[in-house]
């Protein structure tokens, strides 16, 4: 036997080795046993999951993974990198004292269940369940410590009527610019019946029909329908929100051509918080690059508003620069501005230039013809930094308030309607964009704003804009105003003050962020708790009507068209369900007809608020427990906003489920439902797992487990592929199971290597055959404790001697700062070296010390951990034990090396104590054999000492 499977011979040979077959038996124990004893188990401070008062006394902490999408593929082994370093986390925290809260939930609606469901016929709710099961068994198997009580999915109905009631806390709100908060709807009504608040227009809110009431609400409501240029994808049958297009243009789901069309969809005024999400970053504890990132999405410019007048009305632009207003020489329009077709004149003005016609007859031809061929670009190919402007005038000019000049109206695609005003005042000499515009379309370029590069003001030579926010104003001068000489900042506020005495302008703050766009044509998603009567009047169905679950449909996919056909309009799958759409309700005064939204909700939604109903998860009467909330999120000290303490997960919800959860927390903290204006204190993004992707001739990914490497080049069925390293993934043929890693080396070993390959928050490749060297690392440590032969501990009672102890608190010191600040790779690190240190003094380990080590890996690979604390005598679970506290006499070296200098060369080396003083160690170095006989009675000029580590002799 031994000739053919030495491997089998070694487990005969030692029947209680540490292998892969005996770590299979143990993990499955302890998990069961987990299960069983409810032993991470979160107690409450009151409500259904109420517990034990002592633990609720603890200092809690509240660890959160972002929401897993129960994918049909299954787990590989990058998605568990952040689930089992908050493991890790969770675990060191419960062992310092601290009440955890940890679970982890499934971010369940989507696209991908709707996708399968359409080419299958199988309903998603199926499929999405049993993707769930067999990724809480994959999940299992790693030995997560979740409290399996509080999880839960968005497909729920009991969790996604708390999604809908949340909905329409936000539709019956409305944002009061005075109170810089929310505040129901009915307060804003009642202003308006009293007369205490304007009705915008000239009536009173009782001469208003019901119509037009809801009209005017309309235009205040935090969730709100509007016909607005939306973001359609005619591939997938949907709208699309802006951070779900992609940089050329795309979905980001499926890479379908994305068009601009106007379409009634709902919208969260997210906008109305701009101001308050950018203030609140600073007290957050995030990455800078995220914070960044929010910023520049959510993107604050100051400036201000400048009405150009035009056929009896006015064109408004948002600048930045209205220093500059006497430089502008035309104004663009975008093209889906809802002013284009007022201000479009039947026939082309007298002395319209041919290049600003398009070749069309008229201004309306020319009009309808560029609509269509913008619509056919995505907001980001518009703004791309292309040298060919296209555009068309409209036959119309505006006045220029400034100096009374009549400027022409274009549309242009890289004027978006969606910043600012959709309409820009044109100023070609310091605008690039605007320069390149104008060359083309032979419009007068003017300096006002004097070059620093020596060109002169003259722009008949120029190549490009010049743009300086540190520069004179010239050529500025008009009758009531002038601004020539003056610096910019000078310049923009007096032109300001200008505007807004005139009564032409006004000093403003603009944003790029705009609101988030909440209708999805899909069917499995959340269903509107919004119904309409026969005036087509949105009413919100009471609470008691909560959970509105999804009917069933005989088609599941929304109508798709060719993606190339931007003329085209959705149809919801709901739609069809003629019983379930046109209903007979009564809300509140008798029976009537309604119809319901046919859209739902998108994926965000759920994902919005989960961190709150992993609090309180089984409160069927509101929201949240406020006494619960307050205790696992409230603000305290260090966090001002509360929130969770710790959530980890990938960097690239940074603009998306970040943003939209932080907006729907302040709604509810404004409504007085939290206490917590944001939902994460912490955040903390783990890197990737990569893997190398092996392609053949053709681009294709083959095999990666079939590759063979020969002389340093990389061959599959004999054919030569490229390799490089990237993603982890099913389709790139490169994505290896959690489930092969367990079976082949146990979990303890996979979460070992998953945590020892690298900084946490760093990408890092996977490398299968690198996987075992965690695994001897816990054979080590079994054989340091047990005997493979008789299955007995070996530890002894006696003290360990004083280099063990040595290591053994430098280990506990080190371990315990690292686990604290998620240096999860150099912490077993630490541990490896102590348990080498073990191995090579060789006899027995002293029974402290095996106990220290135990717990001090416990957090790390808990399966051994408890099986080695049971084995040690103990009866309960290493998950509540104290973690190891170092005696700091030593953590400290007992002795340092002192380096003796005699003009600046070594002449000694002396071991000192660590606490000695500078005059003690002068006396101990002049005292030296090897000092006295390199100075030769020389004579001694000046001694430098560095206390412990450096004395410097100058000799006379």
């Amino acid at each position: 036997m031994s000739e053919t499977n030495p491997a089998a011979a070694a487990e005969v040979a030692a029947p209680h080795r540490y292998t892969a077959a005996m770590a299979a038996e143990i993990e499955a124990r302890w998990q069961d046993f987990w299960d069983a004893d409810a032993t991470y188990a979160a107690p409450n401070p009151s409500g259904d999951l109420a517990g034990d008062p002592t633990l609720v006394a603890k200092p809690k902490k509240f660890i959160m993974d972002m929401f897993p999408y129960p994918s049909g593929a299954g787990l590989h082994v990058g998605h568990p990198l952040g689930y089992i370093a908050t493991d890790v986390f969770a675990r060191f925290q419960r062992m310092t004292g601290h009440n955890v809260l940890h679970t982890l939930g499934f971010d369940a609606f989507g696209l991908p269940a709707e996708q399968y469901a359409v080419q299958t016929g199988t309903h998603p709710r199926v499929s999405t369940e049993a993707n769930i099961e067999n990724m809480k068994v994959q999940l299992r198997r790693l030995g997560l410590g979740h409290d399996k009580r509080r999880s839960f999915a968005t497909i729920d109905p009991d969790y996604y009527k708390w999604t809908q009631w949340i909905f329409l806390q936000i539709f019956n709100s409305w944002y009061d610019d005075e109170a810089k908060k929310a505040r129901p709807i009915s307060e804003l009504i009642a202003r308006f019946e009293s007369g205490e608040r304007a009705v915008p227009g000239e009536r009173s809110w009782g001469e208003l029909t019901a119509a037009e009431r809801a009209d005017v609400l309309g235009e205040y409501r935090l969730a709100y329908a509007s016909d607005a240029p939306v973001n359609w994808c005619p591939g997938l049958g949907t709208v699309l929100a802006n951070e779900e297009v992609t940089a050329d243009g795309r979905s980001e789901r499926g890479n379908f051509p994305v068009f601009k069309a106007k379409l009634r969809q709902w919208n969260m005024r997210i906008t109305a918080y701009a101001d308050r999400l950018l203030d609140d970053l600073e007290e957050l504890d995030w990455p800078e690059a995220i914070k960044l990132q929010q910023r520049n999405w959510i993107g604050r410019s100051e400036g201000a508003r400048v009405d150009f007048p035009i056929d009896g009305e006015r064109i408004t632009v948002f600048t930045t620069r209205p220093d500059t207003l006497f430089g502008a020489s035309y104004m663009v329009l975008a093209p889906e501005h809802p002013l284009v077709e007022k201000f479009t004149p039947a026939a082309w003005p007298e002395g319209t230039h041919d290049v600003w016609t398009g070749g069309h007859a008229t201004p309306a031809d020319a009009v309808t013809a560029y609509r269509a061929q913008a619509a056919s670009k995505s907001d980001v190919e518009r703004q791309a930094e292309a040298k060919d402007k296209t555009g068309v005038f409209i036959g119309a000019y505006a006045t220029n308030p400034v100096n009374g000049e009549q400027v022409p109206v274009f549309i242009a695609d890289y004027v978006l309607m969606g910043y600012g005003t959709g309409a820009i005042m044109a100023v070609p000499g310091h605008d690039s964009r605007d320069f390149e515009f104008a060359r083309a379309f032979e419009l007068p370029i003017r300096c006002v704003v004097e070059p620093t590069d020596g060109r002169g003001t003259d722009t008949a030579g120029w190549d490009e804009a010049f743009v300086s926010y540190d520069a004179k104003i010239v050529n500025s001068a008009g009758a009531d105003v002038s601004l020539d000489g003056l610096g910019v900042v000078e310049a923009k506020a007096r032109i300001t003050e200008w505007l807004e005495h005139t009564g032409t302008g006004q000093g403003t703050v603009n944003f790029r962020l705009r609101d988030w766009l909440f209708s999805r044509q899909r069917y499995w998603g959340e269903p509107f708790p919004i119904v309409y009567d026969e005036e087509g009047i949105a009413h919100a169905l009471p609470e008691s009507m909560l959970p509105l679950e999804l009917p069933e449909v005989e088609d599941y996919s929304p109508r798709t068209f060719d993606p190339d056909d931007a003329n085209t309009s959705p149809e919801t799958p709901l739609s069809r369900n003629e019983d379930w759409v046109n209903v007979i309700l009564d809300l509140g005064d008798g029976p009537k007809r309604y119809r319901r939204e046919t859209n739902t909700m998108p994926n965000w939604a759920g994902s919005c608020w989960y961190e709150l109903r992993y609090l309180d998860p089984h409160n069927s009467s509101q929201l949240v427990d406020p006494e619960i909330e307050r205790y696992w999120m409230g603000p305290r000290e260090g966090q001002p906003h509360g929130g969770v303490d710790l959530y980890v997960g990938g960097a690239e919800h940074a603009v998306l489920h970040l943003l939209y959860a932080r907006f729907w927390s302040k709604v509810l903290f404004d409504l007085g439902h939290v206490s917590s204006a944001e939902p994460f204190h912490k955040l903390f993004n783990q890197g990737m797992i990569q893997a190398y992707v092996y392609r053949d001739s053709r681009g294709i990914a083959v095999p990666a487990a079939e590759v063979e490497e020969r002389d340093g080049a990389y061959y599959y069925e004999g054919e030569k592929v490229s390799r490089l390293l990237g993603k982890m993934g099913k389709s790139l043929k490169n994505a290896v199971t959690p489930d092969e890693i367990a079976a082949e080396y146990g979990a303890d070993t996979l979460r070992l290597y998953e945590m020892a390959m690298g900084p946490l928050d760093v990408s890092r490749p996977w490398d299968t055959r690198a996987v075992v060297g965690q695994f001897r690392l816990l054979q080590r440590l079994w054989r340091n404790v047990v005997d493979e032969n008789s299955g007995e501990v070996t530890v002894v009672d006696a003290e360990p001697d004083e280099d063990t102890l040595r290591a053994l608190h430098k280990a506990i010191d080190g371990v315990r700062g690292d686990l604290e600040g998620m240096r999860f790779n150099t912490a077993i690190a630490k541990v490896t070296e102590l348990n080498n240190h073990l191995t090579k003094a060789g006899g027995p380990v002293s029974r402290s010390v095996a106990e220290a080590l135990v717990l001090m890996v416990a957090p790390l690979a808990p399966h051994i951990a408890e099986e080695l604390w049971r084995k040690l005598g103990h009866e309960d679970s290493v998950v509540h034990r104290d973690f190891p506290v170092a005696d700091p006499a030593y953590v400290v070296d007992e002795t340092v090396t002192c380096v003796v200098q005699i003009k600046g060369k070594v002449k000694a080396r002396l071991e000192v104590a660590p606490s000695i003083s500078e005059e003690e160690l002068e006396k101990v170095a002049l005292a030296d054999d090897k000092v006295v006989a390199a100075l030769d009675g020389a004579g001694i000029r000046k001694v430098i000492v560095r206390a412990p580590k450096l004395v410097n002799i100058v000799t006379a």
